[in-house]
């Protein structure tokens, strides 16, 4: 997002803050962009015109105040940026391609079996000429609006790799002429994995932010889970579409306990249960359950499962925590990664033991990984090793994405001193 700029304007408008203007940005970037791409079938194209609409927001919107429809004045002037480059760049063969923007509809009309403009995007993006990751990292920076840095910390990659990755991926679609229209109905299951994969992240990244003063960035969150819910409309028989829903739903459910006052983390065995969700809970659980009915258990239902058994625990004490240790043995099997592997272990540490767990999260292969810094801590800490236990919290709090982690590890870290 541009600065806002200072307000010299007129006092007689309502005025408008950096955070509207930040607000507007992370609730409608992600369609603005989807539009314009539809528009002018070019990536690069779409995000400048989207990224002038609102630089030029932000220099108007102080003095005129919000517009009825921000959305639509974004996307308005996007277009408008666009035809405005078209004309300096156009040639006489290119008027009749320019005319025809200047006068589309705002909106292009809805067609084929995906009816979402954001969920076209993504299943857009997805094309099977582009490897999973490149999917996942080109749409979460279109349709989240994620920065590069962000995504790379997603991926656990430099910041260098994954600029390099996207841009290989917009001059691969360039080059092998993709176009940019949403494939038939039968081509959409070939698809499916990358289009999880995306909206998993974009709620991980809702979930606890990579970056920034807030822990949680709720429109992100509510954008993954409505975007699942109408993948799950239109995928009904896909199992992992449902565990998938699931899992957002029943994490969705617990939002609001994560964060006290001035938005401090609140760990999830310190939350107050009764401001749990009641009916995203009951939403999830009867998702979990058709999962199980099916009998075709997958990556994303597994960890619905887990989050439906901390949902079942009316305190933490309760927790069936020999049920999750099951649960992440089956997952780990099936998702061998060192992630999983990390959250088994925290499972691990309430079954078997602190120390069975650290000699696990000891041997695990995630340098710079900030979660592993703060389990590692917090297994050094119940052991009592507080000298290394201090030294894996300033680990923990150097690696830390957002302010609310930092501050939560640090007051933890305060707690050992002598």
């Amino acid at each position: 997002m541009p600065e806002l700029a200072p307000d010299h304007g007129s006092t007689s408008a309502p005025r408008v803050g950096v955070e509207d203007v930040e607000s507007v940005f992370r609730a409608e970037h992600g369609r603005a962009v989807a539009v314009l791409i539809r528009l002018l079938g070019d990536i690069d194209a779409a995000e400048e015109a989207v990224q002038e609409a609102f630089t030029t927001a932000v220099q108007r919107w102080p003095t005129t105040g919000l517009p009825p429809s921000p959305a639509g004045w974004i996307i308005t002037t996007a277009r408008r940026r666009a035809v405005d480059r078209h004309r300096r760049e156009s040639t006489r063969a290119r008027r009749q391609g320019e005319a025809a923007l200047l006068h589309a509809p705002a909106e292009p009309t809805e067609e084929g079996a995906v009816r979402d403009e954001r969920l076209r995007l993504v299943f857009t993006c997805c094309h099977p000429a582009l490897s999973t990751a490149a999917q996942v990292a080109l749409t979460l920076r279109l349709l989240g609006g994620l920065s590069t840095p962000q995504i790379a910390r997603a991926f656990l990659v430099p910041e260098a790799t994954m600029a390099q990755r996207i841009v290989r991926a917009k001059k691969k679609i360039r080059d092998a002429g993709i176009p940019y229209r949403v494939p038939h109905e039968a081509d959409l299951p070939a698809r499916l994995r990358g289009v999880l994969a995306v909206l998993y992240l974009i709620y991980t990244e809702g979930h606890s932010a990579s970056s920034g003063q807030e822990l949680v960035r709720a429109e992100l969150c509510a954008e993954a889970v409505r975007l699942t819910r109408s993948l799950a409309e239109l995928m009904p028989d896909e199992s992992e579409v449902l565990g998938l829903l699931g899992l957002l739903l029943l994490s969705d459910s617990r939002r609001g306990a994560r964060t006290g006052p001035g938005g401090a983390l609140v760990p999830l065995g310190e939350q107050d249960r009764s401001t749990w969700d009641r009916a995203l809970i009951e939403q999830g659980q009867e998702v979990v359950r058709s999962c199980l009915r099916r009998a075709r258990p997958g990556p994303y239902q597994l960890q619905a499962a887990i989050a439906a058994v901390h949902a079942d625990a009316r305190t933490a004490q309760e927790t069936d925590w020999a049920q999750v240790l099951a649960l992440y043995d089956h997952l780990l099997a099936l998702v061998p990664t060192p992630i999983v592997a990390l959250n088994r272990a925290v499972a691990l540490a309430e079954v078997e033991g602190p120390a069975e767990a650290l000699a696990v999260v000891e041997g695990l292969d995630l340098p710079d990984y900030p979660p592993r810094y703060a389990v590692r801590a917090d297994l050094l800490r119940r052991l009592g090793r507080r000298e290394q236990a201090l030294h894996a919290y300033d680990e923990a709090i150097t690696t830390a994405g957002n302010d609310a982690q930092r501050a939560y590890l640090t007051r933890r870290r305060t707690e050992l001193q002598p």
